[in-house]
């Protein structure tokens, strides 16, 4: 192979084009108008409250300290992350499945940012290798190579798991479009091709690693054509990502907080009041038999609209 500066340029592509869409749809959600939020307790920052109950038993606890941990909140948040609790605990059958999946996605991002110190690494002339004399390239070495064997195996299986899943279970299998069925294809392309390029060219990750120094020194490099195919789905999933599913790392973040967990309560004066009134000031732009098109959401609260006989 010649030089492939066009493979540079669509790596560096699609990670500030995820890195961009992620920033804006971020900003986007941060934005949006307060959400009705959720009633349910116990909250993870309350300590003391696990079998339910919240402040809100309290006299007068709008005019007390409101007792709250983030600390336990983010700690809960990371488990839910990294563990799929809730599909565990509703739905352990589709579990097995769908949490290999996602561990062969952090293995695989993971296996990535390895690579980039790899390649800062070869930049500064220090050898990665199973002989490096370093010791912490040579520990870079050894995890880069279990964590990218272990993402790119674990991954595949895991599409593979979750398209029988969908196709064997009837009750998945009525609510699965067409489009899942390419996300697992897909996914498990950019997987096994990983795991090609390492089994039959690069069983030591050299290549991948001298490719991620050239994106570092900006320098042209031969590559082989397997490891070229598996930078390609990958760039191409990164570029694809995020209008999948997979925003769901972000709208959960929103979802806990500003959703489950946000039990401010709305006092006189104060920010939230200010943004519910800005809310009640929106123009309804749907209709129905009790709503009008065009009124603002104060009027339609304040006004007559629907009979009261229909009401009742």
């Amino acid at each position: 192979m010649g030089s492939i500066t066009w493979l540079h340029l669509l790596v560096y592509f699609s990670y500030l084009f995820i890195t961009a869409v992620y920033a804006w749809r971020t900003i986007k959600y941060a934005r949006m108008p307060v959400h009705l939020r959720w009633d349910l307790y116990p909250l993870p920052s309350e300590a003391g409250r696990e079998y339910g109950g919240s402040y809100l038993e309290e006299i007068d606890w709008w005019k007390k300290y409101r007792p709250g941990s983030l600390i336990r909140n983010i700690i809960y948040i990371v488990k839910d992350y990294l563990s799929f609790m809730q599909y565990f605990q509703r739905n352990r059958s589709y579990w097995f499945v769908l949490y290999p999946t996602h561990v062969g996605f952090y293995l695989v991002f993971i296996l990535h940012v390895l690579m980039l110190f790899g390649g800062i690494v070869l930049a500064f002339g220090v050898p990665v290798s199973s002989e490096s004399p370093n010791f912490w390239a040579l520990a870079l070495y050894y995890v880069t190579l279990v964590v990218g064997v272990s993402g790119f195996f674990i991954g595949a299986a895991g599409c593979i798991g979750l398209m029988v899943k969908r196709l064997v279970d009837a009750d998945q299998r009525e609510f699965t479009p067409l489009m899942y069925y390419f996300n697992y294809i897909f996914f498990f392309a950019m997987f096994a091709s990983g795991a090609y390029a390492w089994f039959l060219h690069d069983p030591t990750f050299t290549v991948y690693r001298e490719f991620w120094k050239s994106l570092v020194t900006i320098t042209p490099i031969h590559v082989d054509a397997a490891t070229i195919v598996h930078i390609v789905l990958f760039s191409l999933f990164l570029v694809y990502m995020p209008f999948t599913r997979a925003m769901h790392y972000i709208t959960k973040f929103f979802t806990f907080f500003a959703i489950r967990w946000n039990d401010i309560p709305n006092l006189r004066g104060s920010k939230l009041e200010k943004k519910i009134e800005t809310n009640l000031g929106k123009h309804v732009s749907w209709s129905a038999s009790h709503i009008q098109t065009g009124k603002t959401w104060a009027e339609i609260a304040t006004e007559a609209n629907y009979d009261e006989s229909e009401a009742k």
